[in-house]
Order: structure tokens, then C-alpha cells, then sequence
């Protein structure tokens, strides 16, 4: 089993990969990031993926990388004045499909998210819409942030829900990092469309498990069990009762080869107006105190 300082040292956020297409909406992840500048020192690096590179001559697409550049000057003398923590802001133009070029990015750093909006222009508004954000999840193995309307000015409520399913637990870790960094709450809640007895108390362990996991980590913690027809719609309903400014979930239904178009990831992703962290399950970095039996 691996130990949560092992886990912790290794998934540290500390790069901040950020599609842009120049489009207002493709800066909330810069935004995003700027946030987390303000409480440690990382590394945000945006990233533009030649749309003509592969169907055009070689002078349109020098055209195209000398309107990225010249674009991406722009909006690092515009954001480097929010930095904090000695952090820095770059940027890198890449050639080839959008999807694998971000993918490839974001995995070649060992400490890396991607903080990205779910809407933009071009080629990135497929991107990030629909089965194509699945798929990038599925393919790399760090965190990915989506936001889809405003950014809040701090992190103060972070929902985590907790399901039945093998990996929710996982997920625990990453909501108790930014928790301390922002100083954050943390509201673990219990979500099942079912009601039975043997279900809500399996589900109770967990989420016990959970909770436990925050308070020896000297968390402030909220819990509610939640049974409704939706799951999505219980996480979502109950985050923007509570004012939350994130959600983190686990993208364990996500399968790289096929995507399931009714997963709670998907929904999740396509729905929702809070910020989400959506988590790779790894069956063998759960926390020192959990079991790996169970979700």
C-alpha cells in the first residue's frame, strides 16, 4: 500500500497546463491557476495547438504560429502581474491533433493538471464538450479541472461525494490538498439513487472513512446523505445550495477505448457550474487508513 506522503509528494499540483484558443472563455484557465498562484509557487503553461498545420502550406501555418505568439506575448503581459509566489507563466505551440498534443503535454510533466473551460473556439470547444474531455481523462493519469462559468475569487467550499463505487475514496487525498491550501471546507456528502438499508450503510462507512481521513489532516468537515433519482443532479443541486466553489469526482467510469455516454463524469462535466477536479482511480495509491476493499 502506497502511503498518503508518497501520494502527496508525487500528485503535487505544481504545473498548470492550460489550453488556449484566445477566445475569452479558454482563459478562465489561466484564471484558475492564478488562484493557486496566490498560495504556492507553480508553473502555468499555456498551450495552442495549430489548427492548419496538418491541411495547409508551410507559409499559412508560419502565418498561424506567428498570430499564437504574438497573442500569447500579449496575455502573459497581462497575467504575470497576478502571479504570486515567484511562479511563471509560458506558453508552447504545438503542432498535430488537439486532443493528443494536450494529452502529450500534460503528461510530460510528473506534477501536472490541466485547468481548462469547457468552452472556447475552434477546435477546442469539441475538445472540451461532450465524449472528447472524457477521453482526455482517460488518457492521462493527472488531474483535470473544467470550469464552465465564472471563477471564484477564493476556494472556500469544496463538496465531495462520495458513491458507491471501488475507487470514491481515492479522491480524498486531492480534496485535502487544496483544502489546505485555500483553507477550505469540506463538505463530504453521501449520494445513492437506492435506499435500502444494506447500501446506506456500506455507504456510511465510506463516507465515515473519509471523514476520518480529513479530520486527522485537521480539516473542518461537513457531511449529509443525500438518495434521489439523480446522482449528478443530488451533487450538483447540493453544491450550488451550499455555495460550493468545487467539486471533485472520480473519473472511474471513463473507459479509454469507449467512453459510457450516461457516466456520472460525463454529466458531471457537461453540467455543471462549479469547478470540478476530476480524478484518475489508481487501485494502488489509496490512503494509509483505507481499505482497498470497497468504493
Amino acid at each position: 500500500m502506497v502511503k498518503l506522503a508518497e501520494i502527496s509528494k508525487r500528485e503535487a499540483m505544481t504545473n498548470f497546463i492550460v489550453p488556449i484558443d484566445f477566445s475569452v472563455d479558454s482563459l478562465k484557465g489561466i484564471e484558475w491557476a492564478l488562484l493557486f498562484s496566490q498560495k504556492k509557487k507553480i508553473n502555468i503553461q499555456m498551450v495552442y495547438v495549430l489548427t492548419n498545420s496538418s491541411n495547409f502550406q508551410s507559409s499559412v501555418v508560419e502565418l498561424e504560429h506567428k498570430y499564437a505568439e504574438a497573442h500569447f506575448k500579449k496575455l502573459v503581459k497581462k497575467f504575470s502581474p497576478s502571479l504570486g509566489n515567484q511562479s511563471k507563466l509560458g506558453f508552447v505551440i504545438k503542432k498535430g491533433k488537439v486532443y493528443r498534443e494536450l494529452v502529450n503535454q500534460v503528461n510530460s510533466f510528473e506534477n501536472a493538471v490541466i485547468s481548462a473551460s469547457t468552452h472556447g473556439a475552434s477546435g477546442f470547444e469539441e475538445l472540451f464538450i461532450g465524449s472528447n474531455a472524457l477521453k482526455i481523462m482517460a488518457a492521462t493519469e493527472q488531474p483535470v479541472f473544467t470550469l464552465r462559468t465564472s471563477i471564484p475569487d477564493q476556494v472556500k467550499k469544496i463538496v465531495v461525494p462520495i458513491k458507491l463505487h471501488l475507487d470514491t475514496r481515492q479522491k480524498a487525498p486531492f480534496a485535502a490538498d487544496v483544502a489546505e491550501l485555500f483553507g477550505a471546507e469540506l463538505h463530504v456528502i453521501s449520494i445513492s439513487i437506492r435506499n435500502n438499508k444494506r447500501d446506506l450503510a456500506r455507504l456510511d462507512s465510506y463516507s465515515k472513512q473519509v471523514i476520518n481521513y480529513f479530520k486527522k489532516r485537521k480539516l473542518q468537515t461537513v457531511d449529509k446523505t443525500l438518495v434521489g433519482e439523480s446522482l449528478p443532479g443530488l451533487t450538483c443541486n447540493y453544491a450550488e445550495a451550499v455555495d460550493a466553489d468545487l467539486i471533485t469526482i472520480m473519473s472511474s467510469e471513463i473507459d479509454k477505448w469507449n467512453v459510457f455516454l450516461g457516466s456520472y463524469a460525463q454529466q458531471m462535466v457537461k453540467t455543471t457550474t462549479v469547478p470540478l477536479l476530476s480524478i484518475t482511480p489508481r487501485e494502488k495509491q489509496i490512503p494509509a487508513g483505507f481499505s482497498i476493499l470497497g468504493g
